[in-house]
C-alpha cells in the first residue's frame, strides 16, 4: 500500500458534517430533539469491524446531532481505506482510525461500542467493552455459544452498562403494534410461529492456504478463537459458514425471524427442538447446513418453525424473510415492511406499514429507517435510562433458540431443554461438543 494511502488512513482529518435527516424518528423529528439535548447528552461511539453492516450503524448515528462515531476500527486496512472514502461521502467526515479495538477500549471519550465483527468475536469484545465502563451495542447473534451468551448476560448484570442486540426488527413501530394486539387477542390464542428466511447463495469453493494478505492483522482477527492457516474463501464474509468464527444461517438471519416469533407467541426457552436439513446444494467447505426445518415445542401446544433456504435456486421465487402468527381466529403476517392480518378465510382484514425508508431484507447491510429506531431507542436508554427495546438478558433467549437448532440438528434426535437454563437434558455428548468452544491461550472471555 502506498504511503499516500496509508496517510489517508491514519491521518485523515475529521470535516464538519452537514445533517440530513430523512425517515421516521419514533417521537419527534431529529431537528427537535436536538434542541433539547445539552453537552451532557453527547455520546461518542466507536464502530468495531466497518465493513458492511457497519454502514447501518454509521448512518443511523449519524442521524442523531448528539451522537458522533470518534473511532472507526478494524484489522484489515483495505476496507478500512474503502470506509473511509465511504464516511467523507455519507456522513460528511471521517472518524480516527485504530486497527486495535482494545486502544478503543481505553480511549475514556468514547461512552458507546458498536459491534459488527465476526460472530466469534460478539461476546468477548461486548464483554470487555462492558469492563472498560461502555455501553455496547451488539450485532446479532449475541454470542458464538451458549457459554458466551449465560457470560455476557453475567457481564451486564455486573457491570451495569446497557446493552442492545441489532435484531433491529423489535423497534418497528408496525411489530410493536401486532404484538400488542396479538396480546389484546385479535386473533384468538395464538399457538404457532412460523419464521422463514430465502436466498440463493452460491457456492464458496475449497480454500487454498495462502500467506496472510499484508495489510489484515489475521492474528488480531482470530482473536479467542484456536489459530488456523489463512485461506483464501474465508475474509472477509464467507467465515460464517465455518464453525470456527461463525454460527450459520440459523443464527445469521434466523435470529431476527424467530425472535419475531417467540415475542408474538409470548414464550422463552421451550421444552423441545428438532431439526431437519442438510447441506445439499454445492461441494465445498461450508461447514453448517444450507437448507434446514427447526421445530421449537413450547407447554400448552404452542410451537415454532424456522425454514431456511440459504442455497439452492428458488423457483418460484420466494419472499426473502417474514414470520407468520397463527390464532384460532386468525392470522398475522410479519415482516420489517409492515404487517398484515388476515381471518380464517383468508381475507385480509388491515394492513400496517412501517413508515420511512424500508430495511433491506436479504443483502449483507440491511440498512434502514429501523437501525435508527433502534439505535435511536439504545441512545435513549443511556441518555434517560429508557428500556431497551432488545435488553441483552431477552435477546439471548433468541440467541439460544438458535444454538439449540444447531445442537438439535448434530444430534439428528429431539433434544429435551432444560426451560430455565437452555441446558440439554438427554444428551452428553452435544452438551460436550456444542456448550462452550476451546479458546486460544489468554484470550477466553472471564468475568
Amino acid at each position: 500500500m502506498s504511503s499516500d494511502r496509508r496517510n489517508f488512513i491514519k491521518k485523515a482529518s475529521v470535516g464538519a458534517a452537514g445533517l440530513a435527516f430523512g425517515g421516521s424518528i419514533n417521537a419527534m423529528s431529529a431537528q427537535s430533539y436536538s434542541r433539547i439535548l445539552g453537552s451532557s447528552d453527547r455520546i461518542n461511539c466507536a464502530v468495531i469491524g466497518v465493513r458492511s453492516r457497519a454502514k447501518a450503524h454509521f448512518m443511523a448515528i449519524h442521524k442523531d446531532p448528539n451522537a458522533k462515531v470518534l473511532f472507526s476500527c478494524d484489522v484489515d486496512d483495505t476496507i478500512l481505506e474503502e470506509h473511509n472514502i465511504w464516511c467523507k461521502e455519507n456522513i460528511g467526515y471521517v472518524p480516527k482510525v485504530e486497527k486495535d479495538f482494545r486502544k478503543v477500549l481505553k480511549n475514556k471519550k468514547v461512552d458507546a461500542v458498536f459491534i459488527a465483527t465476526p460472530e466469534h468475536w460478539h461476546a468477548p469484545m461486548a464483554i470487555m467493552a462492558l469492563q472498560a465502563g461502555k455501553h455496547v451495542y451488539v450485532e446479532k447473534p449475541c454470542s458464538h455459544n451458549p457459554y458466551e451468551n449465560q457470560l455476557l448476560v453475567e457481564a451486564q448484570k455486573k457491570y451495569g452498562k446497557k446493552v442492545q442486540m441489532g435484531n433491529q426488527q423489535r423497534s418497528a413501530q408496525t411489530s410493536k403494534l401486532a404484538v400488542k394486539e396479538i396480546g389484546e387477542g385479535i386473533i384468538g390464542d395464538v399457538y404457532k410461529g412460523e419464521a422463514y428466511y430465502s436466498n440463493n447463495r452460491g457456492s464458496i469453493g475449497k480454500g487454498s492456504i495462502i500467506e496472510v494478505p499484508k495489510t489484515l492483522d489475521w492474528d488480531l482477527w482470530q482473536g479467542p478463537a484456536p489459530r488456523e492457516d489463512y485461506r483464501d474463501n474465508v475474509h472477509p464474509y464467507n467465515w460464517h459458514w465455518f464453525k470456527t468464527w461463525g454460527t450459520g444461517e440459523v443464527h445469521n438471519n434466523g435470529t431476527h425471524e424467530i425472535d419475531i416469533c417467540r415475542w408474538a407467541l409470548g414464550v422463552d426457552l421451550p421444552e423441545s427442538v428438532t431439526s431437519f436439513g442438510g447441506k445439499y446444494a454445492y461441494d465445498d467447505d461450508w461447514q453448517f447446513v444450507d437448507n434446514q426445518q427447526v421445530t421449537y415445542k413450547y407447554p400448552g401446544d404452542k410451537f415454532i418453525t424456522w425454514t431456511g433456504h440459504s442455497r439452492g435456486k428458488i423457483i418460484p421465487k420466494q419472499p426473502g424473510r417474514g414470520a407468520t402468527i397463527y390464532g384460532s381466529e386468525g392470522i398475522i403476517t410479519l415482516s420489517r415492511g409492515g404487517y398484515k392480518l388476515f381471518d380464517l378465510n383468508g381475507n385480509i382484514i388491515k394492513e400496517e406499514k412501517e413508515a420511512g425508508q424500508q430495511s433491506a431484507t436479504v443483502n449483507t447491510q440491511g440498512a434502514g429507517d429501523l437501525d435508527w429506531n433502534h439505535i435511536g431507542n439504545f441512545f435513549e436508554a443511556i441518555r434517560k435510562d429508557k428500556s431497551l427495546n432488545s435488553d441483552i438478558k431477552d435477546a439471548s433467549v433468541t440467541t439460544m433458540l438458535c444454538h439449540l437448532g444447531n445442537m438439535a440438528q448434530d444430534a439428528g434426535e429431539t433434544l429435551k431443554i432444560d426451560q430455565k437454563t437452555g441446558k440439554v437434558l438427554n444428551n452428553d455428548k452435544i452438551m460436550k461438543d456444542w456448550w462452550k468452544r476451546e479458546y486460544e491461550e489468554g484470550w477466553e472471555p472471564k468475568l
